[in-house]
């Protein structure tokens, strides 16, 4: 499942650095997250990075793009060409 950004975003844009996918943009309002992108981390970190760093807690699992955790680490092998880190495989 791909994760969301909610109107609650304040344009603080820490998030857009620490996704190791580059899923995160500034769209026309707040920032967005690409979910053709997005893994929920998997294959890079066992967290979400971006809600890691969210000062407002505006980011969740995006309700039209469920993925299991073996199609979000397949996502990761075709956009980074890479096996997952070590313990990364699920978040």
């Amino acid at each position: 499942m791909a994760l969301m950004i909610t109107d609650e975003c304040i344009n603080c844009d820490v998030c857009e650095a620490e996704c190791p996918n580059g899923a995160i943009r500034q769209g026309p309002e707040i920032f967005e997250i690409d979910p053709a992108l997005c893994t929920e981390c998997v294959g890079h970190y066992t967290l979400h990075q971006c809600e890691v760093v969210c000062p407002v807690e505006c980011i969740f699992p995006h309700p039209n793009h469920r993925e299991t955790q073996e199609q979000l680490l397949e996502k990761f092998r075709r956009i980074t060409g890479q096996q997952p880190l070590r313990g990364a495989e699920s978040v």
